[in-house]
């Protein structure tokens, strides 16, 4: 029977990263679509019974109207989106229609047999598929490099899996899902009640309130000064659930690693005319890089780098 050692290598554990790297590329492009259709959902049946209401309150004919129109529109945008799941049904090509066989979805190898085009139309997919596998299974090895051979490290594997997931979703539609955020923040917060993670349970609530309440703060004062809204609350509920896993002594860090990156992105981006006017680059990737980069440093090192130590 193999021993703990082995399991939890960092060979075996990239190879698991590599696999759960495929399943939150499905997270990635599924999940926001899920989303919509259930907030179209909502929305149409609010205001099903709205020219019913409105005809009994007086109000005119043409805001009934109004109103229908408004759910007529919100129903045929939401009769648009694919019926998705996570688990099913099955990945297809987006262009013809083609079911993925077992062996064309095998992490990054799948890729390489099609040469990166679907084996029925010829249509490319993306290399974001592969580099996301790669990433996440190398992500997995240096963790199980980094934390070495213990039950605990793969507790840190689901963290980083989180923020790889709430980090493209973030890119590619600036929004930060509840559905994520909420239970890797309240997963930092009893990996902490039970020891796992070797932070008291008391600064892991402090790291919570710290990173919530200092984004909340930043927000509401840029709102203040400019009437503009400078970042969602997604973004807060990141950095809780930051400050939750790794402590409210890294909060400062975590923000001003995120930002020079961000801004490093966003100026690379501006230059190349990659960022078109009125766009703006969502900062929850990079307040997840900057998380990663205080995690593998550890806060001794952070603590070093600005002085603290």
């Amino acid at each position: 029977m193999l021993d703990t050692n082995v399991l939890l290598s960092p060979w075996l554990l990239g190879v698991l990263g590599l696999c759960i790297g495929s399943f939150l590329n499905v997270v990635i492009h599924r999940l926001p679509l899920i989303l919509e259709r259930q907030w179209l959902r909502e929305a149409v049946d609010q205001l099903h019974d709205g020219p019913e209401l409105a005809r009994a309150s007086g109000a005119p004919a043409a805001e009934a109207e109004k109103i229908s129109a408004s759910a007529r529109g919100l129903a045929d945008r939401m009769e648009k989106l694919p019926h998705l799941g996570i688990a099913t049904p099955r990945s297809r090509c987006p262009h013809c229609g083609h079911q993925i066989r077992w062996y064309e979805n095998l992490p990054v190898v799948g890729w390489l047999m099609l040469g990166g085009k679907c084996s029925a139309c010829k249509a490319r997919i993306s290399k974001r598929y592969p580099l996301v596998e790669l990433a996440t299974g190398a992500a997995f090895a240096a963790i199980g490099w980094h934390f070495g051979a213990q039950p605990t490290t793969l507790l840190w594997c689901g963290f980083v899996a989180a923020l790889i997931a709430l980090a493209l979703i973030d890119w590619d539609t600036t929004l930060l899902p509840d559905i994520i955020n909420q239970p890797l923040l309240w997963a930092g917060l009893a990996a902490a009640a039970f020891g796992w993670t070797g932070l008291p349970l008391q600064e892991s609530l402090y790291g919570a309130l710290a990173g919530y309440l200092s984004l909340w703060s930043v927000y509401w004062l840029f709102k203040l000064v400019t009437g503009k809204e400078g970042m969602g609350a997604g973004d807060f509920k990141l950095l809780a659930a930051l400050g939750a896993w790794l402590g409210w002594q890294m909060i400062l860090p975590i923000v001003l690693g995120a930002s020079a990156i961000g801004a490093v992105v966003g100026i690379a981006m501006k230059l190349s005319n990659q960022l078109r006017e009125g766009r703006y680059v969502p900062f929850g990737p990079f307040l997840a890089g900057g998380g990663l980069v205080v995690l593998f440093a550890g806060q001794a090192t952070v603590s070093g780098w600005l002085g603290w130590a």
